[in-house]
């Protein structure tokens, strides 16, 4: 394990230490909230203490037995337990290192926050809303093979049976935090089904994962600042929900930022669902901004999520998936087309891990 690693998990020790005595004290058990939030810290940092504990007794343990090794003959059986002895020594430090070094990674606490995914029809007309249409499944499909809550919040059908927008609200565990790096441009290449010559054709579809905002630190919107407007849902829904004003688009004006939600029968539910997504994307132009700052110094490797940024192509020909930004490929379309992502987001995840572990380097030299 690199140096400055060592040196952060040492402090964790140290802390653990003065986190013991802080909890014996009377004034801070006297004090619940300060107790709450010491207790709190006290169960993070002693996870993190004990992994590092078992790291330096399994860092023992192996050179030890590298010393055993070392002493005794290859005929002698002690030879042999010390070759097995320093196998499982090897692979466990592998394994602790690896759980230590993501522990040691900043968390963000927007990770766990439901999500709102958005996909938008690009380049390429009928085609390009075909494909948002596919995308739609695939996040679907996924969100339900891992159990997630999906719910459709507004969609703009297309003519042949695609989608110009949709939008929907995904829930489970860490929903967020593995959807975060979809943001960006997707391009499909394959032949259309309105294609009579067999001609292959590249469109593109634009999707952005917005976090759930926290109500207790969401954003304020002045009321004043809203323009609210409600009209007839559109696209599938039964009778009722094309005979009542039901769907509701709310547009922040200062910005000139738009949200709608037209999936309920209530057109009060519909504009409280529409505030939501209204927050989500006010919060996401602070972060975009924010961010857009940073890529100013240091450019990162997974992107910054900018919608214009070509982030994936889709090629049906060869069956090809490929992620731009850490140069992926993957030759099982068809199974990400049904859902099977897990390959490409434990890829984009590892970039990130690797470049905050790099992050933390520089900031610890």
């Amino acid at each position: 394990m690199k140096p400055f690693l060592i040196q952060q998990l040492e402090r964790y020790a140290e802390r653990l230490a003065e986190l013991d005595f802080l909890l014996s004290r009377e004034d801070i058990m006297a004090d619940m909230a300060q107790f709450m939030k010491l207790s709190r810290e006290h169960a993070d940092v002693s996870a993190m203490a004990t992994r590092f504990a078992r790291y330096k007794q399994r860092s023992s343990d192996l050179a030890e037995a590298l010393e055993m090794q070392a002493d005794s003959p290859e005929a002698d059986e002690m030879h042999a337990l010390a070759g097995e002895e320093i196998t499982s020594a090897q692979n466990e430090l592998n394994e602790l290192e690896a759980e230590l070094q993501r522990m040691l990674l900043p968390k963000d606490p927007q990770d766990a926050r439901p999500a709102y995914l958005e996909i938008r029809a690009g380049t390429g007309g009928d085609e390009s809303a075909l494909f948002a249409a596919d995308l739609l499944r695939m996040y679907t499909r996924f969100a339900q093979n891992k159990g997630w809550k999906v719910e459709l919040l507004s969609e703009s059908p297309s003519e042949l049976g695609g989608f110009k927008e949709v939008v929907i609200r995904l829930e489970g565990e860490n929903t967020f935090g593995q959807l975060r790096f979809e943001s960006g441009g997707h391009r499909v290449q394959r032949v259309p089904a309105t294609e009579t010559q067999g001609r292959i054709h590249t469109s593109a579809c634009t999707v952005a994962v917005l976090a759930e905002p926290d109500e207790a630190k969401a954003v304020q919107i002045n009321p004043a600042d809203l323009r609210i407007d409600t009209y007839r849902a559109s696209g599938a829904g039964g009778q009722h929900i094309n005979k009542t004003d039901s769907a509701v688009r709310v547009t922040h004006l200062p910005t000139g930022i738009v949200a709608e939600c037209q999936d309920d029968r209530s057109q009060h539910r519909n504009k409280a669902k529409a505030l939501q997504v209204l927050a989500a994307r006010i919060e996401e132009k602070d972060r975009s901004e924010r961010a857009a700052k940073d890529a100013a110094l240091r450019k990162g490797l997974v992107g910054s999520g900018d919608r214009s940024d070509r982030i994936r192509t889709y090629n049906f020909p060869q069956g090809r998936c490929t992620d731009h930004r850490i140069n992926l490929t993957l030759y099982k379309l068809n199974a990400i087309m049904e859902g099977d992502m897990k390959d490409v987001i434990d890829a984009l995840q590892a970039a990130r891990q690797a470049e905050q572990l790099a992050e933390l380097e520089i900031g610890a030299s």
